[in-house]
């Protein structure tokens, strides 16, 4: 079973939307675990349009699965994870200003930044994920840091995936195998959705955590959120 972590950005993005507290960011966490979620993701950036650095202080006792802190190695970042001490935080290169990440780190060129982020982040027990691009250089550089996983970075197969499936999917395949090769873990995310992961889950060998926020939250207006964690859960046996 590969487990399904939720990304719950977009909830936190539409109480902003409006101030107050609706949504309640902590409550769908805790009712996305209810419902089957195998764990919670949340992406803080550092002018909080949607998680906020405090919700992330708020959700560490309260979640019973695990909890993936995503983002930007930065100092504030960085100083968060630690206090925090999630189960797995994924390093991300994105921009301040990135809209949402779209694309993985050149590893080789930001090595030793990451190796030095990962000796602490190890040091301190926390399970560490480099999101990477479905690059053999990229993996391997990555697994070279000493990372217990990689995150694929999902958006190419996911645009060209009603074109051609078995194309979109090929340079995942590899990438899978090399990861398998060099024993480091994998899991996926960016714009997996209802139409594309059960083929993505199938292909992937080891794969072990698929996280999702954009497209469930907007199958869940349709299907309601227990329903939609179920079906996203379905694509993954």
């Amino acid at each position: 079973m590969i487990n399904l972590s939720v990304n719950i950005n977009k909830i936190a993005t539409l109480r902003n939307s409006r101030g107050g507290n609706l949504p309640n960011v902590l409550q769908v966490a805790q009712d996305c675990e209810r419902f089957g979620a195998q764990g919670i993701t949340v992406h803080p950036r550092p002018d909080e349009r949607h998680i906020r650095y405090d919700d992330v202080y708020k959700l560490k006792p309260l979640v019973r699965t695990e909890l993936n802190i995503e983002g930007y190695p930065d100092k504030s970042f960085v100083d968060l994870v630690l206090k925090v001490r999630p189960n797995q935080v994924t390093l991300v290169p994105d921009a301040p200003d990135a809209i949402t990440s779209d694309t993985g780190w050149k590893t080789k060129e930001h090595f030793e930044m990451l190796n030095e982020i990962v000796e602490i982040f190890t040091e301190k027990s926390i399970r560490t994920s480099i999101f990477v691009n479905a690059d053999e250089e990229d993996i391997e550089w990555a697994a070279k840091t000493g990372a217990d996983r990689i995150e694929l970075y999902t958006g190419p197969y996911a645009s060209q995936y009603a074109q051609d499936c078995e194309a979109a999917v090929a340079p995942f395949v590899r990438a899978a195998a090399l990861a398998g090769q060099l024993g480091i873990g994998i899991n996926a995310g960016h714009d997996l959705s209802l139409e594309n992961l059960a083929f993505f889950a199938s292909k992937i060998d080891r794969l072990e955590e698929v996280s999702i926020g954009h497209a469930l939250v907007c199958d869940a207006l349709y299907y309601g959120l227990e329903k939609t964690i179920n079906l996203y859960k379905a694509c993954l046996i």
